[in-house]
């Protein structure tokens, strides 16, 4: 008999994770929202993952939530999830795939990590921390990287549990130590809500507490068991071959260390990709359709006509979905190896490029190329009421004042800062907005301000604008943790580069000249109604949140939340325990969940049903 649930709570899981992040998301959006020309958006690798998981997540969520129903498990559950697992198998595979294929110096000399840490967008202390360690082990963390985002993944189809459940810890371990080096926003907490589709209900249930009655184990074991015992020991014995033999490990003794280098060429590497992209998606086919198969036979199970019928008629519909979504995936998978995409079927790309404007599905590629490698480039604004004495204006997030220490941000994004990072990578004429904010700190505008400093104290010309305003371009770097100084120790060193905005004020010649070409001249605002409900809402909310920062916000309302859950809990227990609606009798939920009889409708224990001799 199949048993059932093997997705709700990981699928719940996962409907909260995700809600939690779109919490972040569009919390992040509300709280800096100015008003002024163009509007800075954050890298599209971000928003593109958050809306393909979005929209996987109407096919996931139940329907019984619009009705705020229990979320009930349905046969076709493990069909719509699989799509979770294959977004998290592209996002990973691609990620370390184009490192290699970027043919980037320093990703091919495992020394990227020694960079890393001091030139991402907004870097928090630990990445300081990280980034005095020995280069060993710098180059020791890229090979982790690198098998992290390229072997492992091969594992979320494996047909073993614990394999997958070795991919998912290897995963989270993964995605926690960039949250502690790095303010990449709510991109890596999604990372770890998508792995969640690795997981089982019985894993989940042992973190809550409530673990599933196993049988003993039999002795002798049996035949199924022992190889499944020695193709798990196999797998984990070739991946740690491989590693050592295609990254030089060595251990020195003399020096103490463990040395590493990449043991393979460029060439063969594109080979060993060619090879592979197609037969992985093969192997992703397989694994789909049997996740099919099962649901069907699910469907089949189901006690009563009707519901037979009714449950046939979700998995019809929620396959063909899933299959199609799957399909029209492959066109963007497939960009990591171009002669790959190019043998797809062409309906295939046919059907791409109608849904492509929609993003439901998307090409990832994360760190393609080590930036910073001679110093963090760095944007300074500075303001003046007279032209010669200069003062620099700080900003909440991103690297300014050498002995100010790095925030901790996440799953905050302050795209303003996060977009000066991409600014100074290039002239100001390669980003527009830039004039369009220079702009509006000359002109004083509050919601501007906001941006730069939540606390108008702390912005140097909060009394009146500076008359004004230019920006330079200065290299960072760490200091290490042997430098000292008379004064408070700093975190950063810095050397100026050149002018990287020219002086300018309002009126001048320049600056009206930058905003005519990029179209960025002062608009009149669109008209609303002064009466209707929701901007006069949305204004109240947010003058009573302006005192506050984007982070204190977020957290504060995951703490609500929180709360509101643990009360629910506490009251649920003091009611007596009762168990959920879907534990009720077999002709409540358990026909309707795909199982016949109830074994899978209720849990094992005293509440289960004695099975029928």
């Amino acid at each position: 008999m199949v048993a059932m649930g093997e997705a709700a709570r990981p699928r719940a899981l996962f409907l909260a994770g995700l809600a939690a992040v779109y919490i972040a998301a569009f919390g992040s959006l509300y709280v800096q929202i100015p008003g002024w020309g163009s509007q800075p958006v954050s890298p599209p690798s971000r928003d593109s993952l958050l809306l393909e998981a979005g929209f996987l997540a109407v096919l996931v969520a139940p329907l019984r939530l619009l009705r705020g129903g229990s979320p009930a498990w349905r046969p076709h559950d493990a069909v719509t999830f699989w799509a979770v697992r294959w977004l998290l198998f592209r996002l990973m595979f691609a990620s370390g795939v184009v490192k290699l294929t970027s043919r980037c110096p320093t990703w091919w000399g495992l020394t990227a990590l020694t960079y890393h840490y001091e030139t991402q967008c907004i870097p928090t202390p630990g990445a300081w921390l990280a980034h005095q360690l020995p280069v060993w082990f710098q180059k020791l963390s890229v090979v982790a990287t690198y098998v992290i985002e390229v072997a492992v993944p091969l594992l979320f189809f494996a047909p073993l549990r614990r394999l997958r459940l070795f991919a998912f810890y290897c995963q989270v371990l993964l995605q926690v130590l960039i949250i502690l080096t790095g303010n990449y926003n709510f991109f890596n907490v999604l990372t770890i809500v998508l792995a969640l589709s690795l997981l089982d209900e019985e894993h989940v249930g042992r973190w809550l507490g409530r673990p599933r009655r196993r049988h003993g184990s039999a002795w002798p074991p049996s035949l199924g068991s022992v190889l499944a015992t020695l193709l798990e020991l196999s797998t984990y014995g070739l991946l740690l071959y491989w590693t050592v033999r295609y990254f030089s490990l060595e251990l020195n003794w003399d020096k103490k260390l463990l040395d590493s280098k990449v043991a393979f060429t460029y060439h063969e590497f594109t080979t060993w990709l060619r090879t592979v992209t197609l037969p992985l998606v093969g192997v992703a086919f397989l694994s789909l359709s049997w996740e099919i198969l099962v649901a069907m036979y699910r469907c089949v199970c189901v006690r009563g006509c009707f519901w037979k019928l009714w449950a046939t008629l979700q998995w019809a519909i929620m396959a063909t979905a899933t299959v199609g979504l799957f399909a029209v995936s492959l066109v963007p998978f497939t960009y990591i190896e171009h002669e790959s995409n190019g043998k797809l079927w062409p309906g295939i790309h046919r059907m791409f490029g109608a849904v492509e404007r929609f993003q439901v599905v998307n090409s990832y590629g994360l760190f393609r190329r080590m930036t910073g490698v001679g110093g963090r480039p760095e944007v300074i604004l500075e303001g003046s009421w007279d032209g010669h004495s200069w003062t620099e204006i700080e900003f909440m997030y991103k690297p300014g004042n050498v002995s100010a220490a790095p925030a901790v941000v996440a799953p905050h994004q302050p795209r303003l800062d996060w977009q000066l990072w991409f600014a100074a990578l290039g002239p100001h004429q390669g980003s527009p907005w830039f004039s369009a904010l220079v702009l509006r700190l000359l002109q004083g505008q509050p919601d501007v301000i906001r941006l730069v400093q939540a606390d108008e104290s702390r912005y140097p010309f909060h009394a009146r604008p500076p008359t004004f305003v230019r920006a330079q371009l200065y290299k960072y770097w760490f200091t290490s943790a042997s430098e000292a100084s008379p004064g408070p120790a700093p975190w950063w060193r810095r050397q100026h580069v050149q002018e990287f905005f020219p002086a300018v004020s309002l009126g001048d010649p320049k600056l009206e000249t930058l905003l005519s070409q990029h179209g960025l001249k002062d608009k009149p605002p669109p008209r609303r109604r002064a009466d209707s409900l929701l901007p006069r809402f949305l204004g109240s909310v947010r003058r009573l949140c302006r005192p506050f920062s984007g982070p204190t916000l977020l957290w504060s309302l995951y703490l609500v939340a929180a709360t509101a859950g643990l009360l629910r809990a506490l009251a649920r227990r003091a009611r007596g325990g009762a168990p959920p609606a879907r534990h009720k009798g077999p002709r409540d939920r358990g026909e309707r969940n795909g199982v016949r009889g109830t074994e899978g409708a209720r849990p094992e224990g005293r509440h289960g049903n004695k099975r029928k001799k």
